[in-house]
């Protein structure tokens, strides 16, 4: 259809549907020093394009070095997203990344994040390479005769790199919260996302988080034994930093009195939302009084004893430790079933500690730092995940697309042409899921429904019913 935004346009715009298109074809190149200035458009343009980058994956499945899973719980529709997008920038540079939506579209905004964040944050990071290639470049043009390394500049220019990486991150994250801030066809006052992003450039870990969800580290101690090593804070109303900025804000911190345990936000008006997050994109009726959606940022030198990373949202964490977590994945008996092993322990585990409860969502990463992923058992492996897959079709479970709507329910083959039985098939389940959301968005959307142990929002203000769109 459009062309691609690339200095060589008849190349990428001739692409069809289905095609494999390069990171340079969305004008994310990291190797072009300078740029022209990027439209909204540009941006509608790279975001369709997104299903065809290769080494991206966001649904149920496995790459090279990771496997991701998630699973719907028993509150409604799944509201967590998750990517691994490899080869990210270059060939040793790896994004991956967690996103636990709430609030009525909760669905919607942790999918738009997980498409459009890791371009925001290529978009900076390309820009602070450019001036690091810069500064690099005058530092070649010293004295060549001197060989003598100085420890205090090699300590001055690794504290540089964390500056503009952290600098990255930031600007990124603002720009993500200011987009949906404007967007006029997703309704964020009420609704956002957690985020836990990570990238792994050879032995750096670089990494960038707001809410609850957590990424643990495995890694081998003095003993040969495998120790969980937390690389996150979670970023709840509990914590006294976050309570006083949000108080400083005019904003209330408390917990209701059947969940004591569960520090909420609160409007200084209105006992709403109650949400149980401090920090998270979207969530605009808060953001005046002092939730933010500034990330934290850490910056990690791995080494031979680290062995593997897990990023997962709070379905996860709320009923497996991190020592539990670790134990699961590394005694899987393929890497490659590792996060779904974890997704069904975790599922096991909440009907045992929580029988009255809704389980939440679930949303797991998995990656490998040694690059490697089991060959064999694969294909016993892609058997069971095509009989999940059939099952969760005959059950009425439609497959999220790229674009964050419902696809055909048919497993994912690599055609673009449907046979006309796919077709009945494929309307038939549109038509049904449209139905279905017409008919979520009619009610009255309140958190307290059911008897569930947390939910990260728990009413919507007064007036947001009267809000009008913009």
């Amino acid at each position: 259809m459009g062309g691609c935004v690339s200095t060589s346009s008849s190349t990428c715009s001739s692409r069809s549907n289905g095609e494999k298109v390069s990171p340079e074809c969305l004008g994310i190149s990291m190797f072009s020093r300078k740029r022209s200035r990027r439209t909204f458009s540009d941006h509608v343009i790279a975001l369709k394009h997104l299903s065809s980058i290769p080494n991206r994956i966001f649904t149920n499945g496995k790459s090279r070095t990771s496997c991701i899973y998630t699973q719907q719980g028993r509150k409604g529709i799944n509201q967590d997203a998750m990517i691994v997008w490899e080869d990210f920038m270059a060939e040793d540079v790896t994004f991956c990344g967690v996103f636990d939506g709430h609030g009525p579209h909760g669905h919607l905004v942790a999918r738009k994040v997980r498409d459009a964040l890791p371009l925001k944050l290529m978009s900076f990071l390309q820009s602070v390479e450019s001036k690091g290639n810069g500064s690099a470049a005058d530092c070649c043009n010293e004295n060549p005769g001197s060989e003598v390394v100085d420890p205090d500049k090699d300590q001055v220019n690794t504290d540089k790199v964390d500056t503009q990486r952290r600098e990255a991150f930031l600007q990124s994250y603002k720009a993500m919260d200011k987009e949906l801030r404007s967007q006029p066809n997703l309704d964020c006052f009420c609704s956002g996302s957690t985020a836990i992003t990570l990238v792994k450039q050879g032995s750096n870990l670089y990494m960038g988080y707001i809410g609850d969800s957590r990424a643990i580290l495995a890694s081998k101690d003095d003993n040969d034994s495998m120790v969980a090593v937390q690389l996150t804070v979670d970023l709840k109303p509990d914590l006294p930093k976050e309570a006083e900025r949000i108080k400083q804000c005019k904003g209330r911190v408390f917990a209701l009195q059947d969940e004591p345990e569960v520090q909420r936000v609160w409007l200084p008006f209105d006992n709403a939302p109650g949400l149980a997050m401090a920090r998270a994109f979207g969530d605009f009726c808060v953001k005046d009084y002092g939730v933010i959606s500034v990330p934290e940022f850490s910056h990690r030198v791995l080494t031979e004893r680290d062995k593997f990373i897990v990023l997962a949202s709070d379905g996860v964490w709320d009923v497996l430790s991190n020592e539990e977590v670790v134990d699961i994945v590394s005694s899987a008996p393929t890497r490659s079933s590792a996060a779904r092993i974890l997704v069904d322990c975790a599922a096991r585990e909440w009907k045992i500690k929580y029988p009255t409860s809704k389980m939440d969502d679930c949303a797991v990463v998995c990656l490998f730092l040694d690059g490697k992923m089991d060959l064999e058992s694969d294909n016993e492996e892609e058997q069971c995940l095509s009989s999940a897959a059939l099952q969760s079709n005959h059950s009425g479970i439609a497959a999220e697309s790229d674009d964050g709507h419902n696809s055909e329910p048919s497993l994912q083959r690599n055609t673009t042409v449907r046979s006309a039985e796919e077709n009945d098939i494929y309307k038939r389940a549109v038509a049904e899921a449209d139905q279905e959301t017409a008919m979520t968005e009619d009610q009255k959307w309140s958190g307290l429904e059911g008897v569930t142990r947390v939910n990260s929002l728990v009413q919507l203000p007064r007036f947001s019913d009267e809000r009008q769109g913009p």
